[in-house]
């Protein structure tokens, strides 16, 4: 990435920055329940978010567990990209969002006022992402990539990141990186697209993955457990004004959803299947469930969501490389908290 793109990213991260600080006074309080303490001594009654189609989040499965009480969640849309859910939540239109750790980094190098505060989603043994290509595609090496397209949910997330690093431990320069077309498709056509030779690469996980292998005639050029192992990516983030206003709803937020994630690490997988099947239905969407059946793990590498050094390290180190930032600018240990989560003091 060339220090152009990365001004570009500075001025539309102002641009958020600055929408966040003439909405702070549009009634975003009011919005998440402040001002109604409940009995509990929480200062919000209930969190505003934004949701997946045919997903269970893991704040979702806290509710449903109990686990959440007597906070409430409200959902308020659906969404597929997480820079565009943490955007939100610096706009103040969510209360919490999650998206890939270096995309938080982005957002955190352009003064965005918000901390993460547990993990939500990574990569092990049994969930990880696959870059597709065809049976009896030309396409063997990173090399091959040149002047080709590859499908993504969206840009600047965890896909354009290992695409990158994939590519640049394969020794291609700048300008043949350049040459590389990430294509912006939703990840329910992704297999789609590459079937119908829209594009040559298509990104894919989780259920969407394993329905595409059953169906057969692809097969993987690299994934990002072959790059990075296992370790959580993601992050869910809370703006740094709600943390001070509201710090027993924010611990309460992530000791629910730590506890949430313990129980789907540690219960059988069919019974974390039927709840989430049955969450789904409940909940009255209109969605289609099928997918679930495909869940194998949380993919979370710290216990109860707790956040490594070292998966905020790698992306910094990652962003000086690209010179997105300079080195010296942000502290990956510095940048997370997991002072509320219940595991902290746990071993993992």
């Amino acid at each position: 990435m060339k220090k152009s793109a990365s001004l570009l990213l500075s001025a539309a991260a102002a641009l958020i920055l600055t929408t966040s600080i003439l909405l702070t006074g549009c009634g975003n309080k009011e919005a998440s329940g402040a001002g109604s303490a409940s009995k509990d001594g929480l200062e919000v009654t209930e969190l505003r978010y934004q949701g997946g189609v045919g997903t269970v989040t893991y704040p979702e499965l806290a509710e449903d567990l109990g686990y959440l009480a007597p906070l409430k969640l409200n959902f308020i849309g659906t969404t597929i990209s997480g820079p565009q859910d943490i955007q939100s939540v610096v706009t103040g239109d969510t209360d919490f969002g999650g998206a890939f750790n270096g995309a938080i980094v982005k957002l955190l190098a352009a003064k965005a006022p918000i901390t993460p505060v547990i993990s939500y989603y990574g990569v092990d043994e049994n969930t990880w992402n696959g870059y597709y290509v065809l049976e009896g595609s030309p396409i063997k090496s990173a090399r091959d990539l040149i002047g080709k397209k590859i499908a993504v949910n969206t840009l600047g997330a965890h896909h354009e990141f290992v695409i990158k690093e994939y590519l640049h431990r394969a020794g291609l320069t700048a300008d043949e990186i350049k040459q590389v077309t990430l294509v912006v498709v939703p990840p329910i056509t992704g297999e789609q697209t590459l079937r119908a030779n829209q594009v040559d690469v298509a990104t894919l996980g989780g259920v969407l993955r394993d329905k595409a292998l059953e169906r057969g005639g692809i097969k993987p050029l690299f994934t990002d457990k072959d790059l990075f192992g296992i370790f959580s990516a993601g992050s869910y983030v809370l703006k740094n004004e709600f943390i001070e206003d509201n710090p027993n709803a924010a611990r309460k937020f992530v000791e629910a959803t730590a506890k949430a994630i313990e129980w789907a690490r540690t219960t059988p997988r069919d019974e974390v299947v039927a709840r989430f099947e049955k969450i789904i239905a409940e909940r009255g969407r209109k969605e289609d469930a099928s997918n679930i059946k495909y869940w194998k793990s949380t993919g979370i590498a710290g216990k109860g969501g707790l956040i490594n050094d070292k998966e905020f390290d790698t992306w910094v180190n990652w962003l000086v490389k690209e010179e997105t930032i300079t080195k010296g600018e942000l502290d990956g240990k510095k940048l997370f908290t997991n002072e509320f989560n219940p595991f902290l003091n746990e071993k993992k």
